[in-house]
């Protein structure tokens, strides 16, 4: 059943799926913000897990374990489209380490690593400007959701709990002073290395997503409950997207400076990011190999560049940008698309193969989600995996925010560092205690 509302004026969408999600009534769920629309998807009915030795997928009261073959894009691919998803759209996420088969990395990735998890949502609730869509609830959960939608526009914004960035027990700089030489040396161009901060008490992550939206400027944002792990972030960019045409977009970001410090100081930085040497040459060796993974799935002579080094704002940093498109290829499908771009050139290295392999080597504990992407993929096949950065992790364990910059030759250890306090801007200051 759709029930479509267009009384319930949404003044602010991310209250409202903030409090679907931290209402513990609809099980494990994704949101996810693409321009003009936010959707809540929750209750799964089935779903897919796939770790770096087993495939574990579920309907109803089956479940099947299995040994998998292939690429891990592959055995989704497959698994997925043997589930009886009756016209719905599968929600997930993938972890970087989902990239290891396709760069003979995998001796990195113990057995039980988890790669990616998809699930088929019971409900969905779509809201946009004209008004709030539900569907597969039933009437007491309409209602419900209806209320909590409601009183979310008229709740106050969480208050955030301050943590300090600047402490760093992972030796970030020395690690980026090792990629240097190794680069230097020639191993390889260029590799994103990363810094964990720990967090110090219990985050309440559909509260953060809703400050922290409100702070930021992001192409995607999600919220999230799966496969146990919470998450809320606001993506800078997309990794891969396949449309209803079979246009493949892919969106490197490469090149950062601050922003959000004022408009002269904002100003002074964009004139510095857009004449900097190194940032221009990180930026256009990016998208060159963003141009060539496009290049390999689409139909020949349909690959361009648009925007070049355009400059795009997002949260507390501003970065050059391009846009990279593609038509792809009848004997391609969505998850070629993905398994070619992933992981983003703008969140592993050039080349690829040894910009991987230093993130392993160099970043020292796994990455989990952190540079790898929530996905939507439609009974049609359209496709978005939007990358996961300027986030916020959770799991029994702890809490925790990562961010990374790139590393070439000409980098110094103390500007890297700063450049992830600088993108850790957009989700440290906006954090809500649990």
């Amino acid at each position: 059943m759709t029930v479509t509302d267009e009384r319930v004026r949404i003044l602010d969408p991310a209250a409202a799926v903030s409090a679907l999600a931290s209402a513990q009534r609809f099980g494990e769920y994704v949101v996810y913000e693409r321009p003009g629309q936010w959707v809540f998807a929750a209750d799964p009915l089935g779903g897919i897990e796939l770790t770096a030795e087993e495939l574990r997928v579920r309907w109803a009261d089956r479940s099947t374990t299995s040994r998998w073959t292939g690429t891990p894009a592959q055995a989704l691919d497959r698994a997925l489209a043997e589930l009886p998803t009756e016209g719905r759209t599968a929600y997930g996420w993938l972890a970087f380490e989902f990239c290891a088969w396709s760069f003979e990395a995998t001796a990195h990735v113990p057995a039980r690593t988890p790669l990616g998890f998809l699930m088929i949502p019971r409900i969905e609730v779509r809201l946009d400007g004209n008004g709030i869509e539900v569907t597969g609830a039933t009437a007491e959960e309409l209602e419900l959701i209806h209320q909590l939608v409601e009183q979310a526009q008229q709740t106050a914004m969480p208050d955030p709990f301050p943590v300090d960035i600047t402490p760093d027990p992972t030796g970030y700089r020395d690690r980026v002073a090792t990629a240097v030489r190794e680069i230097r040396d020639g191993r390889y161009q260029k590799v994103i290395l990363s810094r964990k901060v720990e967090l110090p008490f219990v985050v309440d992550v559909p509260a953060t997503y809703r400050l922290g939206r409100a702070h930021n400027t992001p192409a995607r944002s999600f919220l999230l409950r799966l496969g146990g792990l919470e998450a809320a972030g606001f993506s800078p960019e997309l990794v891969a997207s396949v449309d209803d045409t079979g246009m493949v977009t892919t969106e490197p970001l490469a090149g950062t400076r601050a922003f959000g410090r004022g408009d002269a100081a904002d100003r002074a930085a964009r004139a510095d990011l857009v004449t900097d040497p190194k940032e221009i040459v990180e930026h256009a060796i990016s998208v060159q190999t963003s141009f060539a993974e496009v290049a390999a799935v689409a139909e020949p002579g349909s690959t361009a560049v648009s925007d070049f080094m355009a400059v795009r704002e997002r949260g507390s940093v501003q970065h050059l940008a391009s846009t990279v498109r593609g038509r792809l290829a009848a004997d391609r499908n969505s998850w070629d698309a993905l398994e070619s771009l992933f992981p983003s050139v703008t969140a592993s290295g050039i080349p690829k193969r040894g910009g991987v392999d230093a993130v392993f080597r160099l970043d020292r504990d796994p990455r989990g989600l952190y540079s790898g992407a929530v996905v939507t993929v439609s009974p049609e096949g359209e496709l978005e995996a939007t990358l996961v950065l300027r986030a916020v992790y959770q799991t029994t364990d702890g809490a925790w925010i990562r961010a990374g910059a790139g590393i070439v030759a000409a980098s110094t250890p103390a500007r890297e560092f700063e450049e992830t306090c600088e993108k850790l801007g957009s989700v440290a200051p906006y954090l809500v205690a649990g």
